[in-house]
């Protein structure tokens, strides 16, 4: 292809949407997409969406099923990765060590070198869900030295916050 290569055959980044099953993932997802609460099941595999930021901008955003048989094949999805989007569920506070496991685990990757990571914590709608600072200590955030992240609050059920979030990542990603 060489010089013909136009802008329009520019691929879409690829960003990751992961995090354990029931952190609300494909809600998310599909509230940004298409503005609207789906019914959805437990993601077997993967679902691919288009997030348009504005005219100019969009995302290609892979939500990975988070079911503890599916997180060995984290994996086979990280390569060209430009951002790493961990969803936590905010109010499930049981499952926190979890899921910081999960996220350390999958960070090692050497696919993810220096790859940003945004940290959603969702389901902030809820009055029992924790605190911002507590989910990033939770997660030991500040041990994630070699690369840039962010954490912010969202509830995909509300929308709140997800379009600051889809922006943050857009700016993640053009800083990496």
């Amino acid at each position: 292809m060489g010089a013909m290569k136009s802008k329009r055959f520019k691929k879409t980044p690829q960003v990751l949407l992961m995090g354990l099953d029931s952190a609300g993932k494909s809600t998310l997802l599909y509230m940004q997409q298409r503005g609207v609460v789906m019914e959805t099941s437990p993601t077997v595999g993967f679902n691919v969406a288009t997030i348009q930021l504005d005219k100019k901008n969009s995302l290609s955003v892979w939500d990975v099923g988070g079911q503890g048989t599916m997180r060995p094949n984290w994996k086979y999805y990280l390569e060209g990765c430009k951002v790493l989007v961990f969803v936590v569920d905010s109010t499930d506070r049981t499952r926190m060590g979890e899921a910081q496991k999960a996220l350390k685990k999958i960070l090692t990757d050497e696919h993810l070198k220096g790859v940003p990571l945004m940290v959603l914590a969702n389901k902030k709608d809820l009055p029992n869900s924790v605190t911002i600072r507590e989910v990033s200590t939770l997660l030991e955030l500040d041990s994630y030295t070699d690369r840039k992240w962010e954490i912010q609050a969202c509830s995909a059920l509300k929308g709140l916050g997800l379009q600051q979030a889809f922006t943050s990542i857009a700016k993640l990603m053009h800083k990496a």
